[in-house]
């Protein structure tokens, strides 16, 4: 090759694979909740990463961790244990019910682990026949083959050949959905407490506490798919502390890494034992470089004042879309919780989400989208009230383009 690589767009359609449509926009440089593509043209980030930059862009000590980490050891495999793993693995037990913690490069690693378990599990303490997992429509728990179909999308499952069986779904926030189906066959019933790719649904206090009664009941272990609602991102450290429901089985991955590749699966110390040696694995998972940024996540994260902060804005964004909302009527509600917010676009603006994100970067707002329906914000959980402020405005610009188009 001859000459200088031009690195723009257009290269994406000619050396990768189709399965992603990115914007034209390619980002170079990110600093706190600001990022400036190749043009050096400035944007407010409200997206996060998808609920993954958790402390922003280029946070010191996340940066910090990293540089010192990068010196002394990148990778040993799992034939040893490392430091890093360690620390993050006694941090994360001692601030959650767990006892015992699984690491993995991604949320779909660890929902895989997870959705392996429950049913090594319930095959050691009750049999073959005991094999059924419960999920829910809408529901999203990753990209393998096992966890997209547990997953309630089957626009993300069909089209693959013969999906694993024993996999039911129920109507989310429907108990009676559940006892329907829910059996001494049943292993585990999945569900994320804040349906994240199906709409920024949260699950009701009453749902969730009957669910944990009903796998009471039939033996069945209740695994909380906490990637996207995990490390803060609620306003608690993790979303099952506001029910006062404790699962057997929670996944996590997502802000633990602050933009990091890191999934982990916690569990308890007699779940846990079922997972014997060989049975389960990750080559990179739990490497030192991944462990030593999210334990900087999560000394960074958990605590009193950062929860606070969670809160504080969420409130602020409320108020700014409601505010907008007043002006322009596109909204019928802002759903969810702290820093994972979807805005429901109202009868007249129905299936147009993708409008608005559009409309957004053209204004300099990265925002999402929660399918047709449903604009989603996931900023940084230490985002300034300046830049809510200064982003609202250039979403009420997006907005205003939208309506009078």
């Amino acid at each position: 090759m001859t000459g200088q690589l031009q690195v723009n767009r257009a290269l994406f359609d000619e050396v990768m694979v189709p399965n992603y449509a990115p914007a034209g926009i390619i980002p170079v440089q990110g600093k706190g909740s600001r990022v400036w593509d190749q043009q050096g043209r400035e944007y407010i980030d409200f997206a996060g990463g998808i609920a993954v930059s958790s402390l922003g862009h280029c946070h010191p000590a996340l940066v910090n961790a990293l540089k010192q980490q990068a010196d002394k050891l990148w990778h040993l495999s799992n034939v040893m244990t490392n430091e890093p793993a360690l620390r993050l693995a006694k941090k994360l037990v001692d601030a959650t019910f767990a006892d015992k913690v699984y690491f993995a490069n991604s949320g779909a690693e660890a929902n895989e682990a997870a959705f392996k378990l429950a049913r090594r599990y319930a095959l050691d303490k009750f049999g073959t026949d005991k094999d059924q997992i419960i999920s829910f429509s809408k529901s999203f728990h990753g990209r393998t083959f096992f966890t997209v179909t547990v997953g309630g999308q089957a626009a993300y499952s069909d089209g693959f050949g013969p999906k694993p069986g024993a996999v039911l779904h129920a109507e989310f926030n429907n108990l009676d959905s559940v006892k329907a189906l829910i059996s001494d066959k049943t292993c585990a019933v999945v569900l994320e407490p804040i349906q994240g790719e199906g709409g920024i649904i949260p699950a009701t206090a009453d749902f969730i506490r009957g669910v944990r009664e009903l796998c009471n009941k039939h033996n069945a272990l209740l695994v909380l798919d906490e990637v996207q609602t995990g490390v803060g991102r609620t306003g608690k450290l993790y979303a099952y502390m506001h029910y006062g429901v404790t699962p057997d089985i929670l996944t996590t991955a997502k802000s633990l890494g602050g933009g990091f590749p890191v999934g982990a699966m916690l569990t308890t110390n007699e779940i846990a034992s079922h997972l014997k040696v060989g049975t389960h694995g990750s080559t990179y998972g739990g490497n030192p470089l991944a462990c030593a940024v999210a334990e900087a996540v999560l000394d960074t994260v958990n605590t009193a004042d950062m929860m606070r902060q969670v809160l504080e804005n969420e409130q602020l964004f409320r108020d700014e879309l409601q505010r907008i909302n007043a002006k322009y009527q596109v909204f019928s509600e802002v759903r969810g919780q702290g820093m994972l917010l979807g805005a429901v676009l109202n009868d007249k603006f129905k299936g147009r989400s993708r409008d608005f994100f559009l409309a957004a970067a053209e204004h300099g707002l990265m925002a999402l989208v929660a399918g047709a329906d449903v604009v989603r914000f996931a900023p940084s959980l230490v985002i300034t009230g300046d830049d809510i402020r200064q982003g609202m405005q250039r979403f009420e610009q997006a907005v205003q383009q939208v309506v009078n188009a």
